[in-house]
């Protein structure tokens, strides 16, 4: 019998991914495109429909010829892609309208203060598992409502259309069955209550924008629309937001098995199970259904990591990112440093935007090694404080995370994560998990694997262990020393 394979699309901020899987879950053929950004002005962050297009059009492409296997082998696929990035298109014709305005766009900071004084204010968080902040999708669409006269106008016509890039891409590659997204990527577009499984009708009056315009809710199993690869329509039976891909691709599905996903920021995500907890600071997602059976997830970022490194190497600490590890090992302490990477805030626990990044405690001893050493445990500081928090809301102990994603390459910033969090890592093979989580549910949804028993596993014996092996008066020390420090960077600006 002929090759079966599974197309999984991971689309992000900075670029395009698309994997080919077989049904035993082993990789045929990758493929990956970079895509850049937009600054239109200071705070202004955008991305052009056509591009991101284009660039999931050629990772597909790089993918098949490198599996060497026709496209009419591809038997289903399915699509994870950036949250709150908000594309918008004419329904008839399918042109883009505008570009994409981006999570890290800043545009919308007054309506989010103006949105403050609304009368329901204080639901915000209850209702859409999350503080829609200026980053958030809901508050893009009320900006161009106000200000992006052709949006505004394909609204009053009754033809636009908006969604995330998992929708754009259909209707710009293929054909969609109907204009919708699954749960977890409709959330992301910070309109829909996923406790009550429906649009939170109030904000999104409150807001201007239009129901009309905005995708339908449907499972995470769906036949969500075909893409066209080559000569053959292949059904698109999965879609899934990244953060909550992650999670799922690292084999995380039963209460409290949890992941850290590293990159420019980092991101702990934890599955709460079938019913979503009480509302505190970690945001709260429906992250998939299969078979009936939701799964909820908590999730806590780390505002600045990955982006941490790339700023020391900008102030030419070091000439590129493999060089941290040499450099933090090469001393046997942080000297008395505590940096906190809090460039752009601080998130979970603290949620403070206005806080920001400070190295404190340096004399005229104070190395590189110093800095970078004192950075690593920053991160393994940040994680101590998330599982904290996420026991004490959902009642959740964390024993191990699985990781991947840029910083968790490196042996020494993954023992330190687990020596101070105390906590095991594992560290898989495979770190394409978003797209694998892709796949395996367009698998699913396409017949290939009937369960979730049925899918072929991550862990293989060719992952890596990290087990805490820190005295705890040593780890009790750095926590205690990080949260002295946070006090002095809080309310900043």
């Amino acid at each position: 019998m002929a090759d079966r394979l599974i197309l999984g699309i991971d689309q992000g901020g900075s670029g395009s991914r698309a994997v080919l899987y077989d049904t035993a879950g082993r990789v045929r053929g990758y493929g990956h495109r970079t895509l850049g950004r937009l600054h239109p002005q200071e705070g202004w962050v955008e991305q052009r429909p056509a591009a991101l297009a284009r660039s999931v059009r050629d990772a597909i492409d790089e993918a098949v010829a490198r599996a060497d296997v026709s496209p009419s082998a591809i038997v289903a696929c399915g699509i994870t892609s950036q949250r709150d990035t908000v594309f918008a298109w004419d329904r008839l014709s399918g042109a883009p309208i505008g570009n994409a305005i981006t999570w890290q766009d800043l545009r919308t900071v007054p309506l989010v203060e103006e949105a403050g004084r609304w009368e329901h204010a204080d639901e915000r968080r209850a209702r859409l598992g999350q503080f829609p902040g200026a980053y958030c999708a809901a508050m893009h669409m009320a900006w161009r409502m106000r200000h992006d006269t052709a949006f505004r106008r394909a609204a009053e016509r009754g033809r636009l259309h908006v969604s995330l890039a998992a929708g754009w891409i259909i209707r710009a590659l293929g054909r969609p069955s109907e204009h919708a997204l699954d749960y977890s990527l409709l959330q992301a577009m910070t309109v829909f209550d996923p406790r009550r499984r429906a649009l939170w009708d109030e904000w999104v009056d409150y807001l201007n924008i239009p129901r009309a315009a905005l995708p339908a809710a449907r499972p995470t199993l769906h036949h969500f629309g075909d893409l066209r690869i080559g000569a053959a329509e292949v059904p698109v039976t999965a879609m899934i937001a990244d953060q909550q891909a992650a999670l799922f691709g690292y084999d995380c599905r039963a209460r409290g098995q949890a992941s850290a996903t590293h990159g420019t920021a980092s991101f702990i995500n934890v599955v709460a199970g079938p019913v979503a907890p009480p509302q505190g600071v970690c945001k709260t997602y429906l992250a998939w259904e299969v078979a009936g059976e939701p799964a909820y997830s908590l999730e806590a970022d780390m505002t600045v990591t990955g982006a941490a490194v790339r700023w020391l190497t900008q102030m030419r600490l070091i000439r590129r990112a493999s060089e941290l590890d040499a450099l933090a090992a090469g001393v046997h302490d942080n000297g008395g440093v505590v940096f906190v990477p809090a460039f752009t805030g601080l998130g979970v626990p603290s949620e403070d935007r206005t806080a920001r990044g400070s190295i404190l405690g340096m004399t005229l001893g104070t190395t590189p090694g110093h800095l970078a050493r004192a950075l690593l445990e920053s991160i393994g500081c940040q994680l101590r404080d998330i599982l904290d928090t996420v026991e004490h809301e959902a009642g959740l102990t964390i024993g191990e995370l699985r990781t991947g994603g840029g910083l968790a390459n490196s042996d020494l910033a993954c023992q330190m994560q687990a020596d101070i969090a105390g906590v095991r890592l594992v560290r898989a093979r495979d770190t394409e998990t978003s797209a694998r989580a892709a796949a395996l549910l367009a698998g699913m949804g396409a017949g290939v694997w009937a369960s979730l028993d049925d899918l072929p596993p991550l862990l293989n014996g060719t992952e890596r262990v990290f087990e805490p092996t820190m005295a705890a008066p040593q780890r009790e020390a750095i926590l205690a020393r990080w949260r002295d420090a946070l006090p002095r960077v809080r309310g900043w600006i």
